[in-house]
């Protein structure tokens, strides 16, 4: 009956439209009522308790340097080494796009914000060379998705903090399978490419490819900084975002010179607008999250899923099929808020290692930012292109079904993740 009242009543404060920081503060209310008691001042605790919580302090960070990168032209000049180096083959711009989302994803770990980077400079240059629109804003979208898996990620701070996993090892143990996703969409471009009828970018002379790289070192810098920081000990991931905006800020300001100090005020709004989104989510969630804990969700959960409990991989395969569902209906911030507390006890139950099971869950929630209906990073392309979104859906399903495959591998040989995880640390 627990479970019926929670999951009733957010999935129905979810039909009825109401924003779902909103909907998780009322479910919390609702289990209060089910558990026969009811404490304003517990509500507001919770609240303030969601939002006080110092590894979130790199949330503004990670923000207000990806406001940094893209105002910048720290996106612009990744870009633009990429197009130096592989534009010119068949479907260069295709492996452009994918070798930007790699590297960008290393820089800001947000995944609207560099989706839309791409797509603003890539779909014009791909429409007038040719390439079918939906198709190449599929493969944007898909190469946006990487960057909550590779660090820095934001989700995986989100995630840290709901579980209470380790912030560093879900950063460090996000690279390989963050890279993978990237040679599993050069795979399939270069299968897909070679059908294409499209006009190859000019070949880059070796002075271009030269000078592109010594204007983009300042920005391919700053991943080997944090990287490097985590895995040397020299600060924290909190640490690291206020290290990321201050090179982001000191780069666009002094190096590239695009950014005026008459724009920080107006850049400063719009990365504290985003902040204020997420902390709000994270805050109204901790009310929910408290309720759940008391009214002993989890240990239900473990009961149903139980004859799972013996075989990790079956159980890893059904939660993913669970988290699938849920991405339909639910973006992926609020999908780590709600599920991952409920999730986590059963993956330890059943001997999976925490960081294994939070990379997979911010990798399986991610495909919701793909696919139909919440679809938002592939809202944003389809904005940015000028197409339907039924159009952009046609164009995706390729690298969407790739995605699929790829989560399969990793559930069938976790040691894929695990394994590269130890060389990290």
């Amino acid at each position: 009956m627990t479970m019926a009242v929670f999951l009733g009543s957010l999935v129905l404060l979810m039909v009825l439209g109401m924003p779902i920081a909103f909907a998780l503060i009322l479910t919390g209310v609702a289990l209060m009522f089910h558990l026969n008691f009811f404490d304003p001042q517990l509500v507001a605790q919770n609240l303030l308790a969601g939002a006080d919580n110092f590894p979130l302090m790199a949330v503004p960070f990670f923000i207000l340097a990806g406001e940094l990168m893209n105002a910048g032209g720290i996106s612009k000049r990744i870009i633009n080494l990429a197009v130096t180096l592989v534009g010119h083959i068949q479907g260069g711009l295709g492996y452009v796009a994918i070798a930007a989302s790699v590297l960008l994803a290393s820089l800001s770990g947000s995944a609207i914000a560099d989706t839309a980077a791409l797509a603003t400079l890539l779909i014009p240059m791909m429409r007038d060379h040719g390439y079918p629109v939906p198709r190449s804003a599929g493969l944007i979208a898909s190469g946006g998705i990487i960057a909550p898996i590779i660090p820095p990620s934001m989700s995986f701070i989100i995630f840290g903090v709901a579980t209470n996993t380790s912030i560093s090892k879900l950063f460090l143990a996000g690279i390989v399978p963050g890279v993978l996703m990237g040679v599993a969409l050069v795979i399939v471009w270069t299968m897909l490419a070679g059908k294409m009828k499209v006009t190859p970018q000019p070949k880059s002379t070796w002075t271009e490819r030269r000078t592109a790289l010594v204007e983009g070192l300042w920005a391919l810098m700053l991943p080997v900084i944090i990287i490097g920081g985590l895995r040397g000990g020299f600060f924290t991931p909190t640490e690291a975002a206020v290290v990321a905006a201050v090179y982001s800020l000191f780069v666009s300001l002094f190096i590239y010179r695009e950014v005026k100090f008459n724009d920080l005020m107006k850049l400063l709004i719009d990365a504290a607008r985003t902040t204020s989104a997420v902390m709000f989510l994270t805050a109204g969630a901790l009310v929910s999250s408290y309720m759940v804990t008391l009214a002993d969700l989890p240990a239900q959960v473990i009961d149903l899923l139980s004859p799972l409990l013996h075989d990790p991989r079956i159980l890893m395969g059904a939660v993913m099929l669970l988290l699938l569902a849920v991405g339909t209906v639910m973006d992926l911030t609020p999908t780590i808020l709600v599920m991952a507390p409920v999730l986590m006890p059963l993956a330890n139950k059943a001997g999976i290692d925490p960081t294994y099971f939070g990379v997979m869950f911010v990798l399986v929630g991610t495909l919701g930012l793909i696919h139909p209906p919440v679809c938002t990073v592939l809202n944003v392309v389809c904005g940015v292109a000028k197409i339907s979104l039924e159009s952009a859906t046609k164009g995706i399903w390729p690298f969407l079904l790739t995605y699929i495959v790829l989560i399969a591998i990793f559930i069938v040989f976790p040691g894929i993740i695990t394994v590269p995880m130890t060389w990290f640390h």
